[in-house]
Protein backbone atom coordinates (compact mmCIF):
# COMPACT_ATOMS: atom_id res chain seq x y z
CA UNK A 1 0.00 0.00 0.00
CA UNK A 2 1.57 3.19 -0.82
CA UNK A 3 -1.50 5.24 0.78
CA UNK A 4 -2.72 5.21 4.49
CA UNK A 5 -6.62 4.20 4.68
CA UNK A 6 -8.94 7.35 5.47
CA UNK A 7 -6.37 9.57 3.50
CA UNK A 8 -8.35 12.88 4.26
CA UNK A 9 -8.94 12.02 7.53
CA UNK A 10 -5.38 11.06 8.50
CA UNK A 11 -4.38 14.40 6.82
CA UNK A 12 -6.97 16.24 9.44
CA UNK A 13 -4.95 14.37 11.85
CA UNK A 14 -1.51 15.67 10.63
CA UNK A 15 -2.36 19.64 10.12
CA UNK A 16 -3.73 19.45 13.83
CA UNK A 17 -0.81 17.22 15.54
CA UNK A 18 2.41 18.04 13.68
CA UNK A 19 4.29 20.93 12.22
CA UNK A 20 4.91 19.09 9.25
CA UNK A 21 4.62 20.97 5.85
CA UNK A 22 1.28 20.53 3.91
CA UNK A 23 3.87 19.42 0.43
CA UNK A 24 4.78 16.74 3.32
CA UNK A 25 1.56 15.83 4.16
CA UNK A 26 0.21 15.98 0.84
CA UNK A 27 2.50 14.03 -0.62
CA UNK A 28 2.02 11.26 1.96
CA UNK A 29 -1.49 11.14 2.07
CA UNK A 30 -2.01 11.94 -2.10
CA UNK A 31 -3.69 14.72 -1.75
CA UNK A 32 -2.96 18.11 -3.79
CA UNK A 33 -0.65 20.96 -1.51
CA UNK A 34 -3.62 23.39 -1.80
CA UNK A 35 -5.92 20.61 -0.36
CA UNK A 36 -4.37 20.56 2.66
CA UNK A 37 -3.81 24.33 2.78
CA UNK A 38 -7.92 24.20 2.79
CA UNK A 39 -8.31 21.64 5.41
CA UNK A 40 -5.81 24.20 7.93
CA UNK A 41 -8.08 26.88 6.64
CA UNK A 42 -10.55 25.20 7.61
CA UNK A 43 -12.10 25.27 4.28
CA UNK A 44 -12.01 21.58 3.52
CA UNK A 45 -12.81 18.45 5.52
CA UNK A 46 -15.45 20.51 7.77
CA UNK A 47 -16.34 17.77 10.45
CA UNK A 48 -13.90 15.04 9.62
CA UNK A 49 -12.52 13.22 12.80
CA UNK A 50 -9.00 12.93 12.33
CA UNK A 51 -7.81 9.55 11.78
CA UNK A 52 -4.47 8.86 14.03
CA UNK A 53 -1.99 7.05 12.05
CA UNK A 54 0.35 5.92 14.92
CA UNK A 55 -2.37 4.12 16.78
CA UNK A 56 -3.61 2.90 13.74
CA UNK A 57 -0.70 0.95 12.91
CA UNK A 58 0.28 3.13 9.75
CA UNK A 59 3.09 5.66 10.77
CA UNK A 60 5.77 5.81 13.60
CA UNK A 61 6.46 9.06 16.02
CA UNK A 62 10.40 8.38 14.34
CA UNK A 63 9.44 9.07 11.09
CA UNK A 64 7.23 12.23 11.95
CA UNK A 65 10.20 13.13 13.72
CA UNK A 66 12.35 13.14 11.12
CA UNK A 67 9.81 15.07 8.77
CA UNK A 68 9.44 18.09 11.02
CA UNK A 69 12.91 18.28 11.37
CA UNK A 70 13.80 17.89 7.41
CA UNK A 71 11.44 19.42 5.45
CA UNK A 72 12.61 17.64 2.84
CA UNK A 73 11.89 14.34 4.30
CA UNK A 74 9.05 12.32 3.02
CA UNK A 75 6.52 10.21 5.24
CA UNK A 76 6.84 6.54 4.61
CA UNK A 77 4.09 4.07 5.37
CA UNK A 78 5.08 1.63 8.54
CA UNK A 79 5.59 -1.71 6.96
CA UNK A 80 2.91 -4.32 7.30
CA UNK A 81 4.06 -7.86 6.74
CA UNK A 82 -0.11 -8.54 6.23
CA UNK A 83 -0.20 -6.26 3.06
CA UNK A 84 2.53 -7.82 1.33
CA UNK A 85 1.11 -9.13 -2.24
CA UNK A 86 -2.55 -7.63 -2.08
CA UNK A 87 -1.41 -4.88 -4.32
CA UNK A 88 -0.54 -7.69 -6.94
CA UNK A 89 -3.61 -9.96 -6.73
CA UNK A 90 -5.63 -9.86 -9.40
CA UNK A 91 -9.11 -11.64 -9.30
CA UNK A 92 -12.63 -11.32 -11.39
CA UNK A 93 -14.08 -7.81 -11.87
CA UNK A 94 -16.80 -7.42 -8.83
CA UNK A 95 -20.52 -6.98 -9.83
CA UNK A 96 -23.14 -5.54 -8.16
CA UNK A 97 -25.48 -7.99 -7.09
CA UNK A 98 -28.20 -6.13 -8.61
CA UNK A 99 -26.40 -6.71 -12.12
CA UNK A 100 -25.15 -10.63 -11.87
CA UNK A 101 -28.16 -11.68 -13.29
CA UNK A 102 -27.74 -10.08 -16.95
CA UNK A 103 -23.99 -11.50 -17.15
CA UNK A 104 -25.04 -14.58 -19.29
CA UNK A 105 -26.35 -12.49 -21.60
CA UNK A 106 -23.17 -10.44 -21.98
CA UNK A 107 -21.47 -13.77 -21.92
CA UNK A 108 -23.68 -14.69 -24.93
CA UNK A 109 -22.99 -11.31 -26.80
CA UNK A 110 -19.25 -11.48 -26.26
CA UNK A 111 -19.37 -15.31 -27.47
CA UNK A 112 -21.49 -14.52 -30.49
CA UNK A 113 -20.14 -11.04 -31.74
CA UNK A 114 -16.34 -11.85 -30.80
CA UNK A 115 -15.45 -15.33 -30.45
CA UNK A 116 -11.54 -14.18 -31.27
CA UNK A 117 -11.69 -13.45 -27.28
CA UNK A 118 -10.97 -15.84 -24.64
CA UNK A 119 -12.73 -17.17 -21.47
CA UNK A 120 -9.98 -15.45 -19.61
CA UNK A 121 -10.93 -11.94 -21.59
CA UNK A 122 -14.28 -12.44 -20.88
CA UNK A 123 -14.33 -13.45 -17.31
CA UNK A 124 -11.94 -10.25 -16.78
CA UNK A 125 -14.57 -7.93 -18.82
CA UNK A 126 -17.65 -9.13 -17.15
CA UNK A 127 -16.47 -10.82 -13.47
CA UNK A 128 -17.64 -14.15 -14.23
CA UNK A 129 -15.81 -17.44 -13.95
CA UNK A 130 -14.64 -19.87 -17.13
CA UNK A 131 -17.19 -22.81 -16.10
CA UNK A 132 -20.15 -20.21 -17.21
CA UNK A 133 -18.34 -18.51 -20.01
CA UNK A 134 -17.89 -22.37 -20.94
CA UNK A 135 -21.48 -23.51 -20.59
CA UNK A 136 -22.88 -20.68 -22.42
CA UNK A 137 -20.07 -21.36 -25.57
CA UNK A 138 -21.64 -25.07 -26.02
CA UNK A 139 -25.28 -24.11 -24.99
CA UNK A 140 -25.50 -26.12 -22.12
CA UNK A 141 -26.44 -23.53 -19.62
CA UNK A 142 -29.64 -25.05 -17.69
CA UNK A 143 -31.40 -21.68 -18.96
CA UNK A 144 -29.58 -20.97 -22.64
CA UNK A 145 -33.24 -21.18 -23.91
CA UNK A 146 -34.08 -17.51 -22.45
CA UNK A 147 -31.04 -15.80 -22.59
CA UNK A 148 -30.91 -13.52 -25.41
CA UNK A 149 -27.43 -11.29 -26.51
CA UNK A 150 -27.13 -8.34 -25.21
CA UNK A 151 -24.50 -5.42 -24.70
CA UNK A 152 -22.13 -5.56 -21.49
CA UNK A 153 -21.55 -2.01 -22.15
CA UNK A 154 -25.23 -1.44 -22.29
CA UNK A 155 -25.72 -3.70 -18.92
CA UNK A 156 -23.12 -1.68 -17.38
CA UNK A 157 -21.26 -4.73 -16.51
CA UNK A 158 -17.80 -2.98 -18.52
CA UNK A 159 -16.96 0.45 -19.91
CA UNK A 160 -16.75 0.74 -24.07
CA UNK A 161 -12.83 1.49 -23.83
CA UNK A 162 -12.16 -1.58 -21.77
CA UNK A 163 -14.18 -3.45 -24.76
CA UNK A 164 -11.87 -2.10 -27.40
CA UNK A 165 -8.63 -2.74 -25.59
CA UNK A 166 -9.37 -6.35 -25.27
CA UNK A 167 -10.70 -6.72 -28.63
CA UNK A 168 -7.91 -5.09 -30.06
CA UNK A 169 -5.62 -7.53 -28.09
CA UNK A 170 -7.01 -10.44 -29.27
CA UNK A 171 -6.74 -8.95 -33.31
CA UNK A 172 -3.19 -8.71 -32.51
CA UNK A 173 -2.39 -12.11 -30.89
CA UNK A 174 -4.76 -13.80 -33.81
CA UNK A 175 -2.68 -11.79 -36.16
CA UNK A 176 0.37 -12.68 -34.87
CA UNK A 177 -0.82 -16.05 -34.93
CA UNK A 178 -0.97 -16.67 -38.91
CA UNK A 179 -5.03 -16.25 -38.72
CA UNK A 180 -6.67 -14.64 -41.75
CA UNK A 181 -9.78 -12.46 -40.35
CA UNK A 182 -12.98 -12.25 -42.31
CA UNK A 183 -14.49 -9.07 -42.96
CA UNK A 184 -17.33 -9.22 -40.40
CA UNK A 185 -14.78 -9.85 -38.07
CA UNK A 186 -12.92 -6.42 -39.28
CA UNK A 187 -16.06 -4.41 -38.99
CA UNK A 188 -16.21 -5.83 -35.42
CA UNK A 189 -13.04 -3.89 -34.64
CA UNK A 190 -14.17 -0.41 -35.62
CA UNK A 191 -13.32 1.73 -32.46
CA UNK A 192 -15.73 3.71 -30.95
CA UNK A 193 -15.34 6.52 -31.74
CA UNK A 194 -15.35 6.02 -35.69
CA UNK A 195 -19.08 3.63 -35.23
CA UNK A 196 -20.32 6.48 -33.78
CA UNK A 197 -19.50 8.87 -36.39
CA UNK A 198 -20.00 6.54 -39.20
CA UNK A 199 -23.07 7.19 -41.41
CA UNK A 200 -26.36 5.19 -40.86
CA UNK A 201 -26.41 1.99 -43.14
CA UNK A 202 -29.58 1.96 -44.88
CA UNK A 203 -31.91 -0.90 -43.81
CA UNK A 204 -35.32 -2.35 -45.34
CA UNK A 205 -38.38 -1.75 -42.75
CA UNK A 206 -39.28 -5.16 -41.75
CA UNK A 207 -42.76 -4.30 -42.76
CA UNK A 208 -41.74 -4.59 -46.23
CA UNK A 209 -39.77 -7.75 -45.61
CA UNK A 210 -39.55 -9.87 -48.95
CA UNK A 211 -40.39 -7.64 -51.30
CA UNK A 212 -36.94 -6.51 -52.39
CA UNK A 213 -38.30 -7.42 -56.12
CA UNK A 214 -41.08 -5.21 -56.33
CA UNK A 215 -40.96 -3.41 -59.31
CA UNK A 216 -43.55 -0.81 -59.45
CA UNK A 217 -43.09 -0.69 -63.68
CA UNK A 218 -43.72 -4.26 -64.20
CA UNK A 219 -46.88 -4.27 -61.77
CA UNK A 220 -48.30 -1.03 -63.42
CA UNK A 221 -47.76 -2.74 -66.94
CA UNK A 222 -49.39 -6.14 -66.02
CA UNK A 223 -52.55 -4.26 -64.53
CA UNK A 224 -52.95 -2.32 -67.19
CA UNK A 225 -52.73 -5.31 -69.70
CA UNK A 226 -55.52 -7.40 -67.60
CA UNK A 227 -57.64 -4.19 -67.46
CA UNK A 228 -57.50 -4.62 -71.73
CA UNK A 229 -58.77 -7.67 -71.11
CA UNK A 230 -61.43 -7.08 -68.58
CA UNK A 231 -62.67 -4.21 -71.15
CA UNK A 232 -63.02 -6.38 -73.89
CA UNK A 233 -65.25 -8.82 -72.20
CA UNK A 234 -67.64 -5.70 -70.93
CA UNK A 235 -70.62 -6.79 -72.51
CA UNK A 236 -73.27 -3.78 -73.78
CA UNK A 237 -76.11 -3.14 -71.49
CA UNK A 238 -78.24 -3.33 -74.65
CA UNK A 239 -77.29 -7.42 -74.41
CA UNK A 240 -79.46 -7.41 -70.79
CA UNK A 241 -82.64 -5.59 -71.71
CA UNK A 242 -84.34 -5.54 -74.78
CA UNK A 243 -84.79 -2.08 -74.80
CA UNK A 244 -86.68 0.16 -77.61
CA UNK A 245 -85.00 2.09 -80.02
CA UNK A 246 -84.61 5.61 -79.12
CA UNK A 247 -84.22 6.33 -83.20
CA UNK A 248 -87.10 4.50 -84.14
CA UNK A 249 -91.02 5.25 -84.64
CA UNK A 250 -92.51 5.00 -81.44
CA UNK A 251 -96.46 3.83 -81.15
CA UNK A 252 -98.67 6.86 -80.89
CA UNK A 253 -100.58 7.62 -78.44
CA UNK A 254 -104.66 8.12 -78.91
Amino acid sequence: MNKPLMAKATAVWLVDNTTLHFKQIADFCGLHELEVQGIADGDVAAGVKGFDPIANNQLVQEEIDKAEADPAHKLKLKFNSAAVGEEKRRGPRYTPLSKRQDRPASILWLVKFHPELSDGQIGKLVGTTKPTIQAIRERTHWNIANIQPIDPVALGLCKQSELDTVVQKAAAKKAADGEVMSDDERRKLVSTEQSLGGEPEPKIPSAISGLETFSLSENADEGEADEEVDNSDILDADSFFNLPDESGDSEEQP
